[in-house]
């Protein structure tokens, strides 16, 4: 793997760390990505399906899971891992992430992982073939393609330290604070950094020095490298060695912090876990004395090391290994951004023609496209474009129960409500207002409940018996007048549609075998209109290929019963236009019909 990230990496970011997601998406949007580089947030506290962030002047809606398997199913591409967990769960999550696999890289904040866990973690990567930076890092950046997290710090510094293109230099540090001031006066005095790696400041960090530079020996964008280590470890050794081996063959500038330590009487930490000498090699001033034995450029000090890059880079310049580098096109995030009260996943007004799910109203609407209502409910209700036999089967399930006569609550609520001399629309909600649990409501509760006793591989009895224990009568089972003598014709379209042009229809196979139970104790036991719509629904669902879980949320969310109020609107309106028609007076129930039970009232 030559290169660490290209403009086309994308990440899932594990914890909501809204203003590292922020700087990301302000990074994307300077160097005109076309996809955001964050894919995916996982945020297992949150029960948020997104999270709105700008992106620009506009703003962006990414996904929220509550596992880190569930991001990376929805969104498979995504093999970076950005783990933002602390010390005390970081290791959970990176070995759950390592486990599940299709990840190439992963960056870890957390400092202060035990050390055993973290050795632990390092070699299991390392087994997995996956670069992890850190523990305890800002993260690593490709400028002009895939920057992670708060590495470079703002948009401002970011421009100022040419990292919103690549340059030439391969930047290696322990530090990430030194990492900025580092861009920067490698900014100044050179053409900037072509890729840049904080390896984390733990003592036991996943990739080391060796690990990322020579990735960058085979990085053709990269020209020269800089390795900033410090006192403590022998890691920079392991870059001598491979000098020696011929392995890297670029220049490298090399410099350890920390040569005071000789100062000091005893051992001395410097900030970093690893920041601590063990013996005389893992000194500063020893490495760095290695270094400059082994042919690497090692400044007199570290206020020399701007000179020393600036020496090295017009060398290799002049002898023709770097070029100009032309400057790209940027975009400018706007200074003042507001979000948005609204938002809209399914229509779009804005262009000379409002589009139903990216489709114009034209392309959908009329005779000659082929398409019908079923089309466009796929369209405004799924966001998907469903197939022939699926949107003539909603159209069939809209057209079977848009009436059921004037008797039924709705309807006759819709005509009282007309009697009064209401409006359509006012005489249409008191209609609607009584659609629920005993009125289309068994639509939602039978697929609800059969789909429960399918997938738990329930008998017939055994179904009986739950529901039973839970104190309702089945849903969709059941009719006033109809019974296995006199079939609902309604129902004998539905599955004969369905036996036509279904896939398959393994629910509503169970279901039958469900009434075949019922109907030995009681012939008008059958499984009825509702029942078999909000059962077919769900092998329509399974047929189109939807997750289970999806189902599920269409069941819960209401969608089931939301076909009957789409069809019961067009009985309701034909009710309450029909008494309108027949100029209909006000209505009043009468008192025959009313049993009066009317008592003297007690005196307290």
């Amino acid at each position: 793997m030559a290169k660490l990230y290209t403009k086309d990496t994308q990440a899932i970011f594990w914890n909501n760390n809204t203003s590292a997601i922020q700087r990301m998406l302000d990074y994307d949007y300077t160097i005109q990505r076309k996809k955001p580089s964050v894919a995916a947030i996982v945020a297992p506290t949150s029960s948020n399906k997104f999270e709105k962030f700008f992106y620009g002047p506009d703003e962006v809606m990414i996904p929220s899971f509550k596992t880190t398997a569930a991001a990376k199913a929805a969104q498979p591409q995504a093999d970076v891992f950005l783990n933002f967990a602390s010390f005390r769960t970081a290791y959970e999550v990176t070995m759950e992430a390592l486990d599940m696999g299709g990840f190439s890289s992963m960056m870890i904040t957390a400092e202060g992982i035990p050390e055993r866990l973290a050795r632990r973690m390092n070699a299991y990567a390392r087994e997995k073939n996956v670069t992890v930076i850190g523990p305890a890092t800002v993260g690593a950046i490709a400028p002009g393609a895939f920057k992670i997290a708060n590495v470079g710090g703002t948009i401002e510094n970011i421009v100022q330290s040419k990292l919103h293109r690549a340059g030439s230099c391969g930047l290696v540090t322990r530090s990430g604070g030194l990492f900025n001031e580092l861009a920067n006066i490698i900014a100044i005095n050179a053409d900037g950094i072509a890729e840049g790696v904080a390896i984390g400041g733990d003592r036991f960090v996943g990739s080391v020095f060796i690990d990322n530079m020579l990735r960058m020996e085979e990085n053709p964008e990269v020209k020269y490298m800089i390795l900033l280590g410090e006192v403590g470890g022998t890691e920079e050794y392991k870059v001598i060695e491979a000098i020696k081996a011929g392995k890297i063959k670029k220049p490298i500038i090399a410099w350890c912090i920390g040569t005071i330590a000789k100062y000091y009487d005893s051992g001395v930490q410097f900030g970093h876990a690893g920041a601590s000498a063990n013996g005389e090699m893992e000194t500063a001033e020893y490495k760095n004395r290695a270094m400059a034995e082994a042919g690497i450029y090692v400044p007199s000090s570290f206020n020399d090391l701007p000179n020393k890059i600036k020496e090295v880079y017009e060398k290799l310049k002049a002898t023709g290994v770097i070029g100009d580098i032309p400057e790209p096109a940027m975009s400018v995030c706007p200074s003042v951004r507001k979000s948005k009260e609204f938002i809209c996943t399914i229509s779009d007004d804005r262009g000379d023609e409002a589009t139903y799910a990216g489709f114009p109203i034209s392309s959908v609407a009329t005779p000659d496209t082929g398409k019908g209502i079923g089309d466009v409910v796929s369209l405004l209700w799924f966001k998907k474009q469903y197939p022939k036999w699926a949107t003539e089967f909603i159209e069939t399930v809209i057209k079977t129960v848009a009436d059921h006569g004037p008797a039924v609550s709705g309807a006759h609520n819709a005509k009282v409500t007309a009697r009064a001399g209401k409006s359509v629309v006012e005489s249409l909600v008191t209609g609607l207002l009584t659609i629920g649990p005993r009125f289309g409501g068994a639509i939602d509760g039978a697929a609800e409940h059969f789909k429960y006793a399918h997938d738990n591989n329930l008998t017939p009895a055994e179904f009986l018996n739950h529901m039973k224990k839970l104190g309702i009568p089945i849903p969709g089972i059941g009719h006033r007048i109809k019974s296995l003598k006199n079939p609902d014709l309604r129902v004998e379209g539905l599955k004969k549609f369905a036996a036509a042009h279904f896939p398959a229809t393994p629910l509503l196979d169970y279901a039958l075998t469900v009434e075949q139970l019922t109907t030995s104790k009681k012939e008008n036991l059958i499984l009825n209109v509702d029942g078999t719509i909000g059962i077919l629904m769900v092998d329509m669902w399974r047929a189109l290929g939807y997750e289970e879980e999806e189902i599920n949320e269409f069941i819960s969310s209401g969608t089931l019963n939301s076909f009957f109020i789409l069809g019961r609107t067009i009985g309701f309106i034909g009710h309450v236009l029909d008494e309108k028609r027949l100029a209909m007076p006000m209505y009043r129930h009468p008192m025959s019909d009313i049993l009066y039970d009317v008592q003297m009232a007690e005196k307290i």
